[in-house]
């Protein structure tokens, strides 16, 4: 991956902990111009975690730039790696609620909300729960948990493209479950194996899910980001966030956020998908932009992550165009 088309490195002013209740306390940092143009970052996942790279798809000198860690992971607290994690107040709406509570708490009127993947779905969700709020949207590698989006990566269809990783997926599967029969829900699967309290039994697992990811979310293959996937703490929270969610469906009613348009179709957005794209389909970014033609659909050569070199420069043209 490269991310020449990003801006250079910077580090936050100001960071620290906002309590949200039930027992959690997010991590937030602000960077770039105090005075400048609001934008929130809305990490992947769900259970990615913000990072450094995530402060570099905004002009420093024109936006002040927010970003935090959602419920479980990253920096917040409790972790959802801890052997007593409990998800039962992690959920799409806890998060959605959490957003607007940064917003009041950093005493912002209005931001631009940016986000990918696991993120496009929550900045969704967020932007058609508080449209008066958001001033933009800029979406990447479109979600919206619908069945036939999750059971394209985690039941098979993804798996005719990376036939060797979804062996690897599969792995903790069938050494507890054995032969998988037709019709078997790997998602149902994991959620036993990641909520397992045997180390042996749901380490490995959260590896196996948390590295399918990984392995497949470039156009070209990265053993670095396997690598940085396969860390043991964060694969598991990741994948323990993530399975809670796609085992209740994000707490949507099917297409919901696709047929919520109505309330954010003033809004102006972009929408970057990769053509490439396996954890998250361009079929979806279709579907939504059919939906809302309003939103500027922008198609590129890539992948799923959002540094790849066609993605990056899409997204950072966006913002700049919004600054």
């Amino acid at each position: 991956m490269t991310t020449t088309e990003l801006y250079p490195p910077i580090e936050p002013h100001r960071s620290g902990r906002l309590e949200v209740g039930d027992g959690h306390r997010l991590y937030w940092e602000e960077c770039g111009n105090p005075d400048g143009k609001p934008v929130v970052f809305v990490h992947g996942g769900p259970g990615g975690g913000s990072g450094p790279v995530h402060r570099r798809f905004f002009d420093p000198a024109r936006y002040r730039i927010v970003l935090f860690d959602q419920r479980g992971c990253g920096r917040s607290t409790p972790h959802a790696s801890a052997a007593d994690a409990d998800l039962s107040s992690n959920t799409t709406w806890h998060l959605v609620a959490d957003l607007e509570r940064l917003r009041v708490a950093r005493g912002i009127e209005r931001w631009q909300v940016f986000g990918g993947s696991w993120g496009s779905t929550l900045a969704l969700a967020y932007a058609q729960t508080h449209p008066d709020v958001v001033t933009e949207l800029v979406l990447r590698g479109i979600f919206t948990l619908r069945r036939s989006e999750l059971d394209w990566y985690y039941n098979g269809g993804a798996a005719n493209l990376a036939p060797q990783w979804w062996e690897r997926f599969e792995a903790p599967l069938r050494a507890r479950f054995g032969d998988l029969p037709a019709g078997f829900d790997r998602i149902a699967g994991y959620h036993e194996l990641l909520a397992d309290p045997d180390p042996a039994v749901h380490r490995p697992a959260g590896v196996a899910w948390t590295t399918w990811e990984a392995a497949t979310s470039t156009l070209e293959f990265s053993q670095a980001l396997v690598d940085e996937f396969s860390d043991p703490a964060f694969a598991l929270a990741f994948a323990r966030i993530e399975n809670h969610y796609f085992v209740h469906g994000g707490w949507l009613a099917e297409g919901q956020l696709i047929a919520g348009v109505d309330a954010i179709r003033s809004i102006p957005a972009v929408i970057v998908q990769g053509r490439y794209d396996l954890p998250c389909p361009a079929r979806t970014a279709w579907d939504l932009h059919r939906a809302w033609p309003q939103a500027d659909l922008r198609l590129v050569q890539a992948g799923h992550a959002a540094t790849e070199p066609a993605i990056a420069a899409e997204l950072v043209r966006a913002t700049d165009s919004f600054a």
